[in-house]
């Protein structure tokens, strides 16, 4: 048999693609059923990393009645004698006469037998030292339990972790937190038409995903070593089932670019096939990106490892992170599926009969309106770079002006939030 009716062969006997709504979901369950092991961080070093509990207080917020505002810590009606100061950090004896008071700075804790705080800027002194003024009707100190009580549930397990969250997780009284630890991935190029330095030239194209597929990885909170980017993998069976099997010794997932048809030097498939692997998904129903593919090994460690087949055509590879590589290390790393913003359509999008239509576009996030760009092709970057996300056009329907779209966002750096 020809190779030419091997591949025609191969692909008649491939199953239909996944709808792609159903692949995100698919890939999203077997991330979670896989989800990393929680570790303990110091606050310090969980920033883009994912809660693997509950975030709970260890105390009443605020733990003791403290004062909000600079002035005087009053008991009973004035003029009142001044006996003593109150800073913030510590703890002041009781007030136990009426008539008397002491100074108090915000966030100092207010004495026992406080019956009020009269703000500094509305008291005023008599002649014999007195402290005279009207406090006003509403207490001007917070109540122990005002904010959150001790034991509380904050945010859930899969929460983000972004500064917010760690000032948060101090002011409860913690000093690490339980996270999942964050993905190891790996990189993969194909194809010996590459160029990794210089203008392409002479029948060679330049390597586009070799240096930006890793930044995006770390985007989507991976740890991606530059020694973990081999490439580009010699065009030979051999050369592929040695270069994936060593890349998953040490990766949760591994990306790989080019080689997901069945081409004369398309090594991909045999390769999965050499090594064991199970599919997910394997092409899905969209354009661009449709021949991209998700396959989980188990190892001898019996840890589950996964290989994204991303196509070799920049923009199809990033279609193809987005679908589903993000599913996927949400499940992973224990959060929520990904749900996606909407935006009306500021012009007309066309539809793909029945894939899924992908398409880019800026966002005005004012107005909330998606504007397609141009430089859209499969194997260009240009509108990428411009771009905000893509807008979804299901199957069977065109983008109008004024409709409501979901909106793929691309990812941002971690601890970043979205629109």
């Amino acid at each position: 048999m020809s190779t030419e009716t091997a591949a025609a062969a191969a692909q008649v006997a491939a199953p239909p693609p996944a709808g792609w709504e159903e692949a995100r979901s698919r890939v999203y369950a077997v991330g979670l059923a896989a989800a990393l092991p929680a570790v303990r961080r110091p606050l310090a070093d969980t920033d883009g990393h994912t809660l693997a509990e509950p975030l709970t207080t260890r105390t009443d917020l605020p733990a003791f009645p403290t004062s909000s505002v600079d002035g005087w810590a009053v008991r009973g009606e004035g003029p009142w004698d001044v006996v003593g100061r109150v800073l913030a950090g510590n703890t002041p004896p009781p007030l136990t006469a009426d008539g008397t008071t002491v100074e108090i700075a915000t966030g100092a804790m207010v004495p026992e037998g406080t019956t009020a705080v009269l703000r500094i800027e509305e008291s005023s002194r008599t002649a014999d030292g007195r402290v005279t003024g009207t406090p006003r009707p509403h207490p001007e100190w917070r109540e122990p339990g005002e904010e959150a009580y001790a034991g509380e549930e904050l945010l859930p397990a899969g929460t983000p972790v972004d500064p917010a969250l760690i000032g948060l997780a101090a002011s409860c009284g913690h000093d690490q937190l339980p996270v999942r630890r964050q993905p190891r991935a790996a990189l993969l190029v194909f194809g010996d038409e590459l160029l990794t330095a210089g203008p392409p030239g002479a029948g060679r194209v330049r390597d586009a995903l070799g240096p930006a597929v890793p930044a995006w990885l770390r985007r989507y909170g991976c740890q991606v070593r530059s020694s973990d980017v081999v490439g580009p993998v010699a065009d030979t069976l051999p050369a592929h089932v040695a270069a994936l099997r060593s890349a998953l010794a040490n990766a949760d997932l591994v990306c790989t670019t080019g080689g997901t048809m069945h081409g004369p030097v398309d090594h991909l498939h045999p390769t999965l096939e050499a090594l064991g692997a199970d599919y997910v998904v394997n092409t899905v129903a969209v354009r661009p990106g449709f021949p991209m593919l998700l396959a989980r090994l188990a190892g001898a460690d019996g840890r589950v490892r996964f290989v994204a087949g991303l196509p070799g055509n920049p923009q199809s590879a990033i279609v193809a992170l987005v679908s589903l590589v993000a599913p996927l290390l949400a499940g992973l790393t224990g959060r929520p599926m990904p749900v996606l913003p909407h935006a009306t359509l500021a012009e007309p999008v066309p539809g793909r009969g029945d894939y899924t239509h992908l398409a880019l576009v800026r966002l005005d996030r004012a107005a909330g309106t998606a504007h397609p760009l141009r430089h859209v092709g499969s194997a260009m970057l240009r509108g990428l770079a411009g771009a905000d996300g893509f807008a979804v056009i299901r199957p069977g329907t065109t983008g109008e002006v004024g409709a409501r779209v979901p909106v793929v966002p691309l990812p941002l750096l971690p601890g970043e939030r979205s629109w």
